[in-house]
């Protein structure tokens, strides 16, 4: 173990951001936090950095452990180069190796005597350089660059001109390059494109030391971790596994926190009934039988009900009208900015139903490529054709159709005026918009917030051709899921461009490549088009193929048939019908429960009119004088109130 967090508490303002949050870190873990935006992940990992005290709590670390932090407001200022800027996270390498070289000069002309403490330090550092990987520092810095999407050329580019993103892979770059015990990264994917996040996957699964994650990107997580730290309502739950088995697991665990809070509203509910029907009979045994039973339920230790979850909250998409056959023909298309020809004679067709992700390197041009056919870009050349009753659906990352100055509401109820409160209501709250929230200032929110608002919008829009610009930039993984959902289940047609490889194995149906400014055609979800993507681009383009050194050969897919389908129908004809006898039994047996607590309540009934009956002749001052009647009435009262006994019990027991 070298990081535990025990009991870590947190509140801001009456707030309890984080509640007894426990777990602990081995030496190779690689671990992922995940929760909804605003869970507390990223004042965890503060907390555990120490830039910030836990109001209770403690963080354990293992003596001489080092921890590397990137956070998603680094400080990326620096006055270097990109690969000056890495040789410094290199520098107790560099000076080590300039110490090396000054024993070695300082050896000449030595006598043996001299020579003996040279040769000590001398020996002392190579075996330390050795083990520091010294030999394979360049290299090592020169493959960091590389898989951070830089190249040769840009070695020498001041820091200063790099973009915000740029900047971030460097500060990414120099803290892998540092090797510190435990990395801690938080958000790291989010200026990456897909091949650096590729890279970046294999970095970290590979690293010889611990990493704690905190990130958005499901798929990156999934690759990478073999141990998940879940903060929900302040409270940690562990899973030893990957994201996957997290997801499903979470489920499970969940269902059955559900299964177990239902089954006791139930047994709460059945309790109070009971309750209620013994004060009814108002008999002195039953009303202490009703009291007995209310003081057990006051002792029972309530279940809270288990938030709610993106499968509670479900969106219905349906296209107003569906269009044609073909939805759209792009031929010869081109664009290009000044001398920059982003592609030329670009050329694909989507056919009614498909939901296509559009792929490919930052700056390659797909974004430009989405605002032509959306008719939000002038193209240089080619046609672009819509089919028959195609209707455009557009979302940008700029969420222009948003008016700040609006309300929530006010957007929603001004763009849809003949939809009902009610509903707007409902496909907010789908989007995570619930009670006083939807009151809110568009120019007050969040990026995330917006991208929600906008895609609840184009949701609701009549179009049936959806064309989205990474719909999920900025969202949490909830509202990922519900989006998700909803693209799953819509019968109409989808175009985007993403970088979320989780979302797009989810709802891609063909995957569509932008690389080397040719398109080339993927039927299938994201692990498809991983697996087979070198070869379909050889295929498709076999002489820009071989100009870049790919090879067409590799493994094609293949389908298998299932050949079981008979006999698994017989298996579920047989599983219905034995599903259908044991309803019909338990039917049964329910109406016979049921005729029988009729005929215990009927006699607990003449009873009770048999004692008032003998109550009333014992009060009787005609009979006080006869002892002979009032001991035989005393008798059968007696006799009565044992039978009552009885049949309360059985009643009770009945109602069990």
């Amino acid at each position: 173990m070298i990081l535990a967090c025990q009991n870590i508490s947190k509140s801001y303002v009456g707030n309890d951001v984080l509640k007894n949050v426990n777990f602990h870190i081995e030496k190779n873990d690689k671990c992922g936090i995940v929760g909804i935006n605003g869970a507390g992940k990223t004042t965890l990992l503060r907390i555990i950095l120490g830039e910030e005290e836990a109001d209770s709590g403690n963080v354990v670390i293992a003596r001489d452990v080092r921890m590397g932090y990137l956070s998603q407001n680094q400080d990326t200022e620096l006055d270097n180069t990109i690969y000056g800027a890495m040789q410094e996270a290199k520098k107790y390498i560099i000076e080590m190796e300039a110490r090396i070289r000054q024993l070695e000069q300082e050896m000449e002309g030595k006598t043996e005597e001299e020579l003996a403490p040279i040769l000590e330090a001398y020996n002392r550092l190579s075996t330390q350089y050795d083990r520091e990987n010294g030999y394979a520092y360049e290299s090592e810095i020169t493959g960091v660059i590389a898989g951070l999407g830089f190249g040769k050329e840009d070695y020498d580019r001041p820091i200063a001109s790099l973009s915000g993103g740029q900047k971030m892979r460097v500060a990414l770059g120099r803290l892998l390059l540092s090797h510190p015990d435990i990395i801690i990264l938080d958000e790291p994917t989010n200026h990456l494109d897909m091949t650096s996040i590729s890279w970046l996957e294999g970095y970290l699964a590979a690293y010889p030391g611990a990493v704690i994650v905190v990130s958005h990107d499901r798929y990156f997580i999934d690759k990478i971790t073999n141990k998940i730290i879940e903060i929900d309502q302040g409270v940690s739950g562990i899973y030893n596994g990957s994201y996957s088995y997290y997801s499903e697991e979470k489920a499970k665990r969940r269902q059955a926190e559900m299964n177990a809070y239902i089954k006791q509203q139930a047994e709460i509910a059945h309790e109070e009934a009971v309750i209620t029907k013994l004060k009814q009979f108002n008999r002195e045994k039953s009303i202490k039988r009703a009291e007995s039973r209310e003081k057990k339920l006051d002792k029972i230790d309530r279940i809270d009900k288990p938030t709610e979850t993106v499968a509670d909250m479900r969106l219905k998409l349906e296209p107003v009208c569906e269009s044609g056959e073909d939805v759209l023909l792009v031929e010869g298309l081109a664009k290009a900015y000044g001398e920059n020809k982003l592609f030329e004679e670009l050329g694909m067709d989507i056919k009614r139903g498909e939901h296509v992700a559009l792929i490919g390197g930052n700056g390659t041009g797909k974004t430009t490529i989405l605002k032509i056919i959306a008719r939000k870009l002038a193209k240089d050349a080619g046609n672009v054709t819509l089919g028959a009753k195609v209707r455009i659906g557009y979302f940008d990352q700029e969420h222009h159709d948003l008016d700040v100055n609006k309300s929530i509401f006010d957007e929603m109820s001004d763009s849809f005026p003949d939809m009902n409160n009610t509903r707007i209501r409902n496909v907010l709250a789908a989007f995570l918009f619930t009670g006083e929230d939807v009151f809110k200032k568009i120019g007050d929110l969040s990026g995330g917030e917006r991208g929600r608002l906008s895609l609840a919008k184009l949701m609701l829009s009549p179009a049936n051709f959806l064309i989205l610009d990474e719909p999920t930039n900025h969202l949490d993984i909830p509202s990922k899921e519900i989006l998700e959902d909803a693209l799953k289940d819509y019968t109409g047609t989808v175009l985007y461009v993403s970088h979320d490889r989780y979302f797009i194995n989810k709802t891609a149906t063909r995957i569509i490549e932008l690389r080397e400014k040719v398109l080339t055609s993927f039927v299938g979800d994201y692990d498809y088009y991983e697996e087979n993507k070198d070869h379909h681009f050889a295929v498709q383009h076999p002489d820009m193929a071989i100009s870049l050194g790919i090879s067409a050969d590799g493994n094609t897919a293949s389908v298998s048939g299932d050949a079981s389908g008979t006999a698994s129908g017989g298996a579920n004809k047989s599983a219905g019908r034995l599903e259908y006898e044991s309803k019909k039994a338990s039917y049964a047996e329910q109406r016979k429960r049921e005729n029988a607590l009729k005929r215990v309540e009927k006699a607990i009934e003449k009873l009770e009119g048999e004692i008032g009956e003998i109550d009333e002749q014992l009060n009787d001052p005609a009979n006080g004088t006869d002892a002979g009647l009032l001991m035989e009435l005393a008798g059968k009262k007696q006799e009565a109130e044992e039978k009552l006994e009885e049949l309360y019990t059985e009643w009770e027991e009945l109602q069990d």
